[in-house]
């Protein structure tokens, strides 16, 4: 199987302070992938070195047949203004922005596209509404129905399922299990160790340096939690390097 990503010697991090080092790993064109470890570890930092918000202090992110303009990606929700203006429609509808640009014009082909985005995520009827007036769990439906509309080969969602309820989270699950049958590369940030051993079939674990990366069997030892937690508490650097904001 041929790799869709292959990070070599990466680093990464912020004002020259890494927060991910030396990383070598190579993500399966079409795999499945959980990336884990303690808070501090630098996974959401891989996602934003992926997508080339954050340039490597050292090493390289090489794609194989993809390449940036084939990423769609989910941040925290935590990092994304609800107080601005938009209806659930007009978010969903950001997902075609490649394709129409920033004053594009939907029409009836498309409106009835992100529609279907809409319904697929169980939110039909909530178009108009602002999504500032939405619960965390209708907000990243809402956020998984533009992924939907992006139609990328290479999706990162940087904890996906975080402070929702229980039904939204399997019927996230099943959107990403459908992406992974159609053969996209998936990579999401996790801390339920749970949900990874039960759907996702690959694991790689961060402690700042990597621990393991495999088959999620071999990856979720008590060992391998063990490590990581003792790498992340060794780490001397600076809250924002080693603290919650460089997970």
């Amino acid at each position: 199987m041929s790799a869709a990503i292959a990070f070599e010697n990466l680093t990464l991090g912020y004002d020259r302070l890494p927060a991910v080092s030396r990383l070598d790993a190579a993500i399966d064109e079409g795999s499945l992938t959980a990336i884990v470890g303690p808070n501090g570890a630098g996974k959401s930092t891989l996602l934003k070195g992926v997508t080339g918000a954050l340039a490597p202090l050292d090493g390289k992110v090489r794609f194989g047949s993809l390449s940036r303009d084939d990423i769609a990606y989910l941040p925290q929700q935590s990092e994304i203004d609800r107080s601005f203006p938009l209806s659930v429609v007009d978010l969903v509808a950001m997902g075609l922005w490649r394709e129409i640009g920033p004053f594009g014009w939907l029409g009836r082909a498309r409106r009835a596209r992100v529609d279907a985005a809409i319904a697929a995520v169980g939110l039909t009827g909530f178009e108009a509404r602002p999504i500032g007036s939405l619960s965390g769990g209708q907000m990243q439906r809402v956020l998984f129905a533009r992924l939907l509309l992006q139609d990328a080969r290479l999706v990162l969602l940087d904890e996906p399922f975080t402070a929702i309820d229980a039904r939204t989270m399997t019927d996230l699950i099943r959107v990403v299990q459908r992406w992974h049958g159609e053969g996209r590369t998936v990579l999401a940030v996790l801390h339920d160790h749970e949900t990874v051993r039960t759907h996702f079939p690959d694991t790689l674990m961060l402690a700042r340096e990597l621990v393991a990366h495999g088959p999620t069997s071999n990856v979720l030892t008590a060992e391998n939690q063990f490590r990581a937690r003792q790498m992340c508490e060794a780490c001397a650097g600076p809250p924002h390097d080693c603290g919650k904001s460089a997970a």
